[in-house]
């Protein structure tokens, strides 16, 4: 499914639908029963329909004359300003929460009320909001962490090695939200954070008001995570378990990738990098969630992670030619683990969790060898030495696949 089409609406959103549907009743909110997901098909002739949960659990949800369906707007907390409408106004995509009263049967009784955000109010909401961040967000790599002026600088580079800092001040006002570990980053996951859990060397995206010289922003929002860039050459494929081993190139030790539904394959094609930006500066070869309606459907992985997300931040910390490259490879094909082959060179993001041995992709790119070449060539600044594998991989590709999901 079309990462521009990801839903993107909170627990917390649902909850406060919740509150207010049940105004009526002494039923105390935390009581309700319900399911919460994305419609995946309606048996109109049986009155079932199929939802999958954020976990990935299919669920049949019964329905009858009974049943009411409530459409809200993206973005509200309360059924105030729902309008009514019918099971034929739902349709496969749309988000729903099906809620029976507490101590109900969900296998064999219908639901009392179904809550709908539709698939095309949530994609409207979504750009909007990718719109938001492409306009008023940075993002990069941690540099540095000054606890004494509660001050984050963050740092973009191009492949050419250009780089830009910006300080963002962290205030009480901030929102700050961190992704877990082992995960593909949905925003509606992101944990509420601190300012003392910012790490050198972690992502992170802020959204607010830049100052004229673009070196300070004061922020609304920030969210990072822990993430990984690993690249290596694919040396076997399980596509029946979704998982593929990689020779790293960093550690030159097996790796296995996983590939949740979330997870999103793409390729770049022969020559593509050279195209993706200007020039590479001296000793470099020239070069340099909305995408994703009309792709074909990753078989096994979604479009786009949500997290790499509708509707907000998206990595992207590099730039080539002046050009957002996570932008840029948001444009290329979107392909299925079958069509990975044994020998293909790799990049991919993650969020790393307790194997070591182990990484869940967010977003893999195979045909990445003129990528990794690009970076090999780029002049190393303040003399420092190149690290194990040749690349830094963080340092270069940080942002790039599609590692901050946003709102």
């Amino acid at each position: 499914m079309s990462r521009v089409l990801k839903l993107i609406l909170s627990l917390a959103i649902l909850l406060g639908a919740a509150c207010a549907l049940w105004a009526q009743t002494p039923t105390p909110a935390a009581q309700i029963a319900g399911v919460i997901g994305e419609v995946k098909n309606i048996d109109m002739a049986t009155n079932q329909m199929i939802v999958r949960a954020e976990s990935g659990v299919l669920s049949t949800v019964i329905l009858n004359e009974k049943t009411q369906y409530k459409r809200m707007a993206p973005g509200t907390k309360s059924l105030t300003g729902a309008t009514d409408i019918a099971l034929s106004d739902v349709g496969p995509g749309d988000r729903v929460w099906a809620r029976w009263r507490p101590g109900t049967d969900q296998q064999t009784v219908a639901a009392a009320q179904l809550v709908v955000m539709s698939k095309a109010d949530l994609a409207k909401k979504q750009e909007a909001e990718r719109n938001e961040w492409r306009k008023r967000g940075v993002s990069g790599i941690v540099k540095s962490v000054n606890p004494s002026t509660r001050e984050i600088t963050v740092s973009s580079r191009s492949l050419a090695g250009q780089s830009q800092s910006v300080i963002i001040p962290v205030t009480d006002k901030v929102l700050l939200r961190r992704y877990p570990p082992d995960t593909v980053p949905k925003y509606s996951d992101a944990k509420p954070s601190k300012f003392e859990e910012v790490k050198v060397n972690d992502q992170l995206r802020a959204l607010g008001d830049k100052s004229a010289d673009g070196t300070h922003l004061t922020a609304e929002e920030v969210v990072f995570g822990t993430f990984k860039i690993a690249g290596g050459t694919v040396t076997a494929i399980d596509a029946a378990n979704n998982q593929i081993k990689i020779n790293d190139l960093t550690t030159k030790k097996s790796l296995t990738i996983v590939f949740k539904p979330d997870s999103i394959i793409r390729r770049l094609p022969q020559g593509a990098a050279m195209m993706l930006g200007g020039g590479m500066g001296p000793g470099g070869p020239g070069g340099g969630q909305g995408a994703g309606q009309g792709r074909p459907q990753a078989q096994g992985q979604g479009q786009r992670p949500e997290g790499a997300g509708p509707g907000g931040p998206q990595g992207g910390g590099m730039r080539m030619g002046g050009g957002n490259m996570a932008d840029m490879l948001e444009k290329l094909p979107v392909i299925s683990i079958n069509d990975l082959k044994v020998g293909d060179t790799i990049l991919m993001s993650s969020l790393p969790g307790a194997d070591p041995t182990q990484l869940t992709a967010i977003q893999l790119v195979t045909g990445a060898e003129t990528l990794l070449a690009m970076a090999a060539a780029r002049p190393q600044q303040g003399g420092q030495g190149r690290p194990q594998g040749g690349v830094d991989l963080n340092g270069s590709f940080g942002g790039m696949f599609g590692g901050l999901g946003g709102p």
